[in-house]
């Protein structure tokens, strides 16, 4: 019995090391079909301004890369870009303005960089990251139809930008003797009453039509939440964008 159960993991170490990967690139890129849901308020004093989101679903680009090294100490990276949209409509007084009915939207751009350890690599069929995620996302905020505070205009617009540094972590699964495989990371912060997170969850098929570069397609489900909820701020941001997305990979 000792024998046999020593073969079985010699056999399970070497299928390992061999389906293993010393270096590695990937590539992604593709829609995400998100339905934003929530709002922004604002309080100062006795006013009170809120900003509700139409819930219109909006369809926005996404892009992906992994670079994978054999170099130990060195983390691995992965990057990421994507675009979120969202109308809304604005009542009550804020900061710089006071509305009635006003037509609002909210660009997001975010970038992703994402250093990580491999802690396993594909061994018996299972892939571990982790690491962190350094997300910066540039605002632009446009607000229509409103009265301004000490102007005339009837519009008022803001930008900025923000880095939001999260917890991360993916896992993965290749079913054996297929070409699928299963796969899903989280990015995760939470600090007082403000909770930001980005989760994932798909399927991929791998075609081999040769060895040296592999495409494949994605499909999976993304949800992102944004909470930001701080005491000495007057504004809070309580968004959500959820939607499934749908791209295509290719593997080096």
């Amino acid at each position: 019995m000792k024998k046999v159960l020593s073969s079985l993991a010699c056999g399970l170490i070497l299928a390992s090391t061999a389906s293993a990967d010393i270096a590695r690139v990937e590539m992604g890129a593709g829609a995400w079909m998100q339905t934003p849901s929530g709002g922004i308020t604002y309080t100062e004093g006795v006013g009170t301004g809120s900003d509700v989101s139409d819930e219109k679903e909006e369809t926005n680009p996404y892009i992906w890369l992994l670079i994978k090294h054999p170099i130990p100490v060195v983390p691995n990276l992965r990057v990421e870009y994507v675009t979120l949209a969202n109308t809304g409509t604005a009542t009550g007084t804020f900061k710089d303005f006071t509305a009635s009915g006003g037509k609002t939207s909210l660009d997001m751009t975010q970038y992703d960089i994402i250093p990580y350890y491999n802690i396993l690599d594909n061994t018996a069929w299972i892939t571990l990251d982790l690491g962190v995620d350094l997300k910066i996302v540039e605002l632009d905020y446009k607000a229509d139809g409103v009265t301004m505070v000490g102007s005339l205009d009837t519009s008022y617009s803001d930008t900025t930008s923000v880095v939001i540094p999260l917890a991360y972590a993916r896992a993965r699964v290749e079913i054996p003797a297929t070409n699928i495989g299963l796969e899903s990371d989280v990015k995760y912060i939470s600090n007082g009453s403000s909770t930001v997170y980005d989760v994932r969850a798909k399927v991929d098929y791998t075609f081999d039509f040769t060895p040296l570069v592999q495409p494949a397609l994605e499909m999976g489900y993304r949800v992102q939440k944004i909470d930001i909820d701080e005491q000495d701020v007057n504004g809070k941001m309580d968004l959500e964008f959820a939607g499934f997305y749908a791209g295509l990979m290719l593997r080096f």
